[in-house]
């Protein structure tokens, strides 16, 4: 995650793990707000389905996607990032 970024968005993937930026600051939990939303939209998800379980004051971070089986995350995120 690359917080204070200029706009919000799924950059692309990298070993296994995407790469976000958000335009949020990383202070007050602002920049993990903003991944949560972020992931949600691109989703087509609600944000409450979303969450950060781990690395919450790391760059790298463990989130959690209720509701959607990880094949359909898969396929999504693949249309996202195919279409960069």
């Amino acid at each position: 995650m690359r917080p204070g970024a200029k706009a919000s968005e799924i950059e692309g993937e990298h070993g296994g793990a995407l790469k976000v930026a958000v335009s949020a600051a990383p202070e007050k939990g602002r920049a993990n707000r903003a991944v949560e939303r972020l992931l949600a939209e691109a989703l087509d998800t609600r944000v409450s389905a979303v969450s950060i379980v781990a690395g919450e004051r790391s760059r790298d971070k463990v989130v959690e996607i209720r509701g959607l089986e990880r094949e359909e995350i898969r396929r999504r995120l693949s249309e996202i990032l195919g279409s960069k």
